[in-house]
């Protein structure tokens, strides 16, 4: 059938037909667009009054893409920022196709900017709750000893150093025992050091002398039951394991107690550029995010404490 021949469902087949047999997209994200499709072909076609065809949806102006969002936005169920640009990008890619396959082009489409999503605050764990997950592995009595120290071990050097989980496993043998100061090479390569609390190094050490494995100097130092390398998946699994035994919420994560440790530094009194620094930070405004979350806690902390009239 020709291009212009072609009403507009028959057009939004065709297209999920591209993806599901040219770009391979899984069944979940078809699905998806799909759905995104056919509401927006929906919104369209009650919003003209009638059926739609091919060279109608070349003729789609901006305000009839920004009112479709609009609507999307309220309802019963309405989409958040992050959604509506999703939708907007769904239907961006919908008429890349039109415009590329089908020879329609919808030059208005590029006046619509989608919402900019609110960057979302870091949600670090308090320090009762930093505290009970660095001491809970120890606490288990079916833990194996070495392993229960393995955790602790971890979660100290993630918590006291303020580590990512890829950072931390990649200590080897020739690291222990810590050295005052680690060399951490983190994100695009860059290299920074970080000091080690004597809490760390502690906890590390008691850690390596149980630990049953021969290691070379290059090993990874952290190992997983049977003797390979630790992985993060696996680190997640046993933080996942103390929430459960602590009763702590989901957003409770390894990666949250390299969060902890920047806002606890920062309440104390730490200046931003020392934690930029620190963190191994690109760019001053990734730190500046910790502002926002000691600003949050001191304000609950204020409505928590603060009399009543």
């Amino acid at each position: 059938m020709a291009g212009p021949q072609l009403t507009a469902d028959e057009a939004l087949a065709a297209w999920l037909e591209h993806l599901a047999h040219e770009r391979r997209l899984s069944p979940r994200t078809l699905e998806a667009y799909g759905h995104i499709g056919r509401l927006y072909l929906a919104f369209l076609q009650q919003h003209r009054g009638g059926p739609l065809g091919l060279s109608g949806l070349g003729e789609v102006t901006a305000a009839e893409v920004r009112a479709h969002l609009a609507a999307r936005r309220s309802g019963d169920r309405p989409l958040g920022a992050r959604s509506i640009g999703q939708t907007l990008s769904a239907i961006r890619t919908f008429h890349a196709f039109l415009d590329r396959r089908l020879q329609t082009p919808a030059a208005q489409l590029a006046l619509v900017r989608g919402p900019r999503p609110r960057p979302s605050l870091p949600r670090p764990v308090s320090e009762d709750q930093a505290r009970g997950l660095l001491h809970e592995p120890t606490a288990d009595p079916e833990a194996e000893a070495w392993e229960a120290a393995r955790d602790r071990a971890i979660l100290t050097l993630l918590y006291g150093c303020g580590l990512r989980i890829s950072e931390g496993l990649s200590l080897t043998r020739a690291d222990a025992p810590l050295p005052e100061t680690l060399r951490i090479t983190g994100k695009g390569g860059k290299t920074r050091l970080v000091p080690v609390l004597p809490a760390v190094r502690e906890a590390v050490d008691a850690y390596f002398a149980l630990q049953p494995f021969p290691l070379e100097p290059a090993d990874a130092l952290f190992r997983a039951r049977r003797g390979g390398p630790l992985g993060p998946r696996q680190v997640q699994a046993a933080v996942q394991r103390l929430r459960g035994r602590l009763g702590l919420p989901a957003s409770v994560t390894p990666h949250a107690l390299r969060h902890s440790f920047a806002t606890h530094l920062l309440g104390a009194g730490a200046d931003l550029r020392s934690i930029q620094q620190l963190l191994g930070h690109a760019s001053l405004s990734t730190t500046q995010k910790y502002t926002a979350v000691d600003a949050a806690r001191l304000l609950d902390a204020y409505a928590a404490a603060h009399p009543r009239p």
